[in-house]
């Protein structure tokens, strides 16, 4: 029987250098802080901006400029509902990989 590691491996699609570098790309918009946090944020559901900004107390401004680079991305959706923009998550492979790495992160760890 083949362990995790093989079969998680036969699962990954084959990329083009460019999907690498798209894939890269992703990821070192999700390595900064705040972008990150932005984005755990909108795990809960659809969210206002003003309710990011002041749950994570950052200002409207900076999350605003996040969320425009996180769309680009294709890591969030916006959706408007009379004034206001409420962000979620685009799609099951974003919150899948979010939460499977938040779950590694806080997972114990004896003996490392």
């Amino acid at each position: 029987m083949p362990d995790d590691n093989e079969i998680l491996h036969g699962d990954a699609p084959d990329l083009s250098q460019n999907q690498i570098a798209i894939l890269a790309e992703t990821f070192r918009l999700l390595g900064d802080p705040s972008r990150l946090r932005i984005v755990l944020c909108c795990l809960d559901g659809p969210i206002p901006v003003s309710e990011i900004a002041e749950r994570l107390d950052l200002s409207l401004s900076l999350v605003s400029h996040h969320l425009r680079l996180l769309r680009a991305a294709r890591l969030v959706n916006g959706v408007r509902q009379s004034k206001q923009i409420f962000y979620g998550i685009a799609d099951h492979h974003v919150s899948h990989v979010l939460i499977d790495m938040a779950n590694h992160i806080v997972e114990d760890h004896h003996g490392d």
